[in-house]
């Protein structure tokens, strides 16, 4: 089933963001949690339930790009233009270091299905994103809360495709092939058993992969060649409550430039592009309350150009003005997207080696 109450459930559960918390320096060492959001274990778990069973390093690419809408929007645009879809090895990267995009969204270009559906659910992609910046604790409670909940189902475990191992009570999904990542395109009501919270049912995504068969535990496998500068830069610290990054390797991909959290990974409000922050908490966390974005950007070493896209956000009321921006996301990315002249509309996306065609073309 496609979720069909995305939009009304997503603003619900952005209600629970809108709390008090004054604007301070970020600790490099600590996670970047704004304030303790009420979010419901069912908002947690329906908003992650598309996602919490994807291998670790790229659970991390895509939660992390997951707060760069227009980036993300820009990425996939570009892998429109056949000739960018049908790059591989060196020439991809030499490709990709001619566009500004944070090294998450860089890395999901391997990933061209992954990267559409979450452009092609971009109200879902900001409101993931916000909520792992708001409340990285809580946000991995409910990975782990699903990854358990499938366990018991009997629906995770080992195979041909990937490494289901237990460390310390925390589930690890690891890449079995280190040449080649197996994403599992798989169906919730299926894979989760029965569903804790019926006023929250899974997100389902249904039509936002090719068609392809589903094995006995309700997966369908697609997969990915990797390019190894693109791949493994990230690890996730479930103990610790974080996602740690090897910063030399993340510097390589965002033109020598150093992670803001050094080894911690931080949002960095220089790769949001003008998309102002859905949650008022967040925003003033990572702007202050009247603080122009591109200030930070030039101060950072970013070019004026970049900062010249940001919008000021003074004087929007204090509701959730911005919930539901994937339109908005569009619009920075149709004016600012990188060679978008010499891009077709019409070309078909291409995958990135090995077999492929995740989806749910047919249930």
């Amino acid at each position: 089933m496609k979720a069909k109450r995305l939009g009304a459930v997503a603003c619900a559960v952005f209600a629970g963001l809108v709390l008090t918390t004054s604007p301070r320096a970020q600790d490099p060492s600590a996670p970047s949690q704004v304030s303790a959001p009420q979010l419901s274990q069912g908002q947690l778990d329906q908003m992650v339930a598309p996602i919490a069973l994807y291998p670790d390093p790229l659970l991390g690419e895509v939660v992390m790009a997951a707060g760069y809408p227009t980036e993300v929007v820009d990425a996939d645009r570009w892998l429109e233009d056949t000739d960018h879809a049908a790059l591989r090895g060196d020439d991809l990267s030499a490709a990709l270091d001619q566009v500004s995009w944070d090294p998450s969204v860089k890395s999901l270009v391997q990933f061209p299905q992954v990267l559409h559906m979450m452009d092609a659910q971009l109200d879902w992609t900001e409101s993931l994103g916000e909520a792992y910046i708001a409340d990285p604790p809580g946000f991995m409670d409910a990975i782990q809360r699903l990854r358990r909940q499938a366990q018991a189902a009997g629906k995770l475990r080992s195979n041909a495709q990937e490494v289901v191992t237990d460390e310390n009570g925390q589930i690890v999904i690891e890449p079995a092939n280190t040449q080649t990542v197996y994403v599992p395109d798989y169906e919730p009501n299926v894979v989760y058993g029965a569903w804790a919270d019926p006023d929250y049912p899974p997100y389902d995504f249904a039509n936002d992969f090719d068609a392809c068969s589903y094995d006995d535990f309700g997966y369908c496998w697609f997969g990915v060649g990797i390019y190894a500068p693109f791949w493994g830069w990230d690890r996730w610290d479930w103990a610790g409550r974080r996602i740690d990054i090897d910063r030399d390797r993340y510097a390589g991909l965002n033109h020598g430039r150093q992670p803001i959290g050094g080894g911690v990974w931080m949002h960095d409000p220089a790769h949001r592009q003008g998309v102002p922050y859905q949650s008022p908490a967040i925003r003033d966390r990572m702007h202050g309350p009247s603080a122009r974005p591109d200030t930070a950007l030039t101060a950072r070493g970013y070019p004026s150009d970049d900062g010249a896209r940001i919008r000021t956000i003074d004087g929007a009321p204090p509701e959730y003005e911005s919930y539901g921006q994937g339109d908005d996301a569009r619009m920075e990315a149709e004016r600012g997207a990188f060679s978008r002249g010499s891009m077709s509309n019409d070309g078909p996306r291409g995958g990135f080696g090995g077999s492929h065609g995740g989806g749910r073309g047919h249930r």
